[in-house]
């Protein structure tokens, strides 16, 4: 009963970090891990003990799955050098970096639990990344690089961290069959969410239910992950595909599917995200707790650790901003000032502490596994230094830099899209049989139904039509009017956000008016 007491506690914590960190202005995942971590001074504060090897697949699919659903395949396809770049590159070089360090500076470590170190201070946060960069109104093009490099650096170090112990455990030769594993995973990975998104598809259009259906999505990312995981592939990987291909197929008509699934989503993801970080307050004060006073003599290397973890993002992206300045491509940074912005959001969060519980404590000689304690602090030292300490300064940092977005180019692109959506809609009123033969003052009321469609989507606003007007002007044919309208301006969004020069956010945004418009007409 006592974990389930502490469970709801957390759930409850997280609706009060939220709207403290409204009130604030700071990201709640912060707040949610510092006063997880403060619980834990309360006499007789029960502990809650999760299986590390069940941390990643509990909390990953769900969190993962909503990040990807913003995103679309065009974005990656445009963006593929950034992933290579940031998801693969940075970490292994991270990795090797870290790994290097912990090696000459922590006796008897071996090379093998120093490469498990190294990848497990790797990978930056998806999760943690997405609610801070949100808050501060970072330009979008910045969020999109942290979205990109989140969604598919887990991938990469899970493989280094697996293989590494997998050398200091059994002696397995740590070399180039990395790559190759690697490689096989994500391909298969691919395969894995290919077919469960397509099965997703299957199943959501043999239910009636839009409440079901959206149900059916929560169980997807897992069913994703652990059928890759079951065939040795990449989970992450496999989870971001899924998402990536139910939206890809979404239809027009889908319309309080939509709505509701934003709903439930919205939700989930905010709970799931609150306890994710509250058991990571609540780890790493268990781990402070479990190594007393030998925890002040790690202090200055975990912190050096901490150092040079950001020194090598920051000067990853530096040396791309330099390259930047002869291919503009699709190369991150384009300033110095997104160099510090880029650098600073480098958070660990979720995998970082997951992999450092799952370290083995004995060889299977009984040994003890090499420098456990001082990798299991380091770890956390990483995730401290490169979560809290961003994550509270970065709405200082976007106004000493003068970098906060003032969203006049997104909603342009909104405009765009909306003028869009109204010409096809238009388009497929005009080619309508029925309606190209209406009397002419028939064809004003049609007229005046899309100018009012297109100023709804402009102002986001969604007024009532006037009860008395539409039972005068015609009932039936303003609902037939708006009901052709909606669904071909919805099927020119759900395109367009399939387009590499769309924002996916945008179309959504505009998207999301379209439904509420069509949930709101009478039968």
């Amino acid at each position: 009963m006592e974990q389930l007491v502490l469970i709801v506690g957390l759930l409850f914590a997280t609706v009060v970090a939220v709207g403290l960190g409204d009130r604030l202005r700071l990201p709640y995942p912060v707040l949610m891990l510092i006063m997880a971590g403060a619980m834990t001074f309360i006499p007789g504060f029960p502990d809650l003990r999760i299986d590390p090897e069940l941390i990643l697949p509990i909390f990953l699919p769900p969190l993962l799955f909503a990040t990807a659903q913003k995103s679309s395949w065009s974005v990656f396809r445009i963006r593929w050098r950034t992933i290579v770049l940031l998801a693969v590159a940075l970490v292994v070089v991270s990795t090797a970096l870290v790994a290097g360090a912990a090696w000459l500076l922590i006796p008897g470590i071996g090379v093998p639990a120093a490469l498990a170190l190294g990848a497990m201070t790797a990978p930056p946060d998806p999760v943690a990344v997405e609610s801070v960069a949100g808050r501060v109104h970072m330009p979008r093009r910045l969020v999109t690089v942290l979205q990109s490099e989140g969604l598919f650096n887990d991938a990469a170090a899970i493989v280094i961290f697996q293989a590494a112990v997998a050398s200091a455990v059994g002696g397995e030769t740590f070399g180039l069959g990395v790559v190759g594993k690697f490689v096989l995973g994500a391909v298969l990975a691919v395969v894995a969410g290919m077919l469960m998104g397509w099965l997703t598809g299957l199943i959501t259009r043999l239910i009636t239910s839009s409440v079901a259906r959206s149900a059916v999505t929560l169980v997807v990312p897992f069913a994703a992950y652990i059928l890759a995981e079951e065939f040795h592939a990449s989970g992450v990987i496999a989870v971001v595909v899924t998402a990536l291909e139910i939206k890809r197929h979404a239809r027009a008509e889908d319309a309080t599917e939509r709505i509701t699934r934003a709903a439930f989503w919205d939700v989930v993801e905010l709970l799931a995200t609150g306890l994710a970080f509250g058991l990571v307050g609540l780890e790493v004060r268990g781990v402070v707790k479990a190594e007393g006073g030998a925890i002040w003599g790690m202090v200055p290397l975990a912190v050096g650790i901490s150092v040079l973890v950001i020194a090598i993002r920051f000067l990853w992206f530096w040396v791309l901003q330099l390259l930047s300045r002869k291919d503009r491509g699709d190369l991150p940074p384009t300033s110095f000032k997104d160099v510090v912005i880029l650098s600073w959001c480098g958070m660990r969060g979720l995998a970082t502490l997951a992999l450092a519980l799952a370290l083995p404590a004995v060889l299977p000689s009984g040994a003890p596994f090499p420098a456990r304690h001082e990798i299991i602090v380091i770890a956390c030292a990483v995730l401290l230094a490169t979560l809290v300490l961003p994550g509270l300064t970065l709405p200082w940092l976007m106004r000493v830099l003068k970098a906060t977005d003032d969203g006049v180019e997104e909603r342009e692109a909104a405009k765009l899209m909306a003028l869009r959506a109204q010409e096809a809609a238009v388009a497929a009123l005009r080619g309508n049989e029925v309606i190209r033969n209406l009397p002419p003052e028939k064809l004003a009321l049609m007229k005046a139904k899309m100018k009012k469609l297109h100023a709804e989507l402009l102002d986001g606003g969604l007024p009532a039509d006037d009860a008395d007007e539409r039972r005068r002007r015609g009932r039936e044919l303003a609902i037939a009017v708006q009901t052709i309208a909606l669904d071909a301006a919805r099927q020119e969004v759900l395109t367009a956000r399939n387009e590499p020069e769309t924002d996916p956010e945008v179309a959504d945004k505009v998207l999301r008016q379209l439904d509420l418009r069509t949930m709101i007409m009478p039968e």
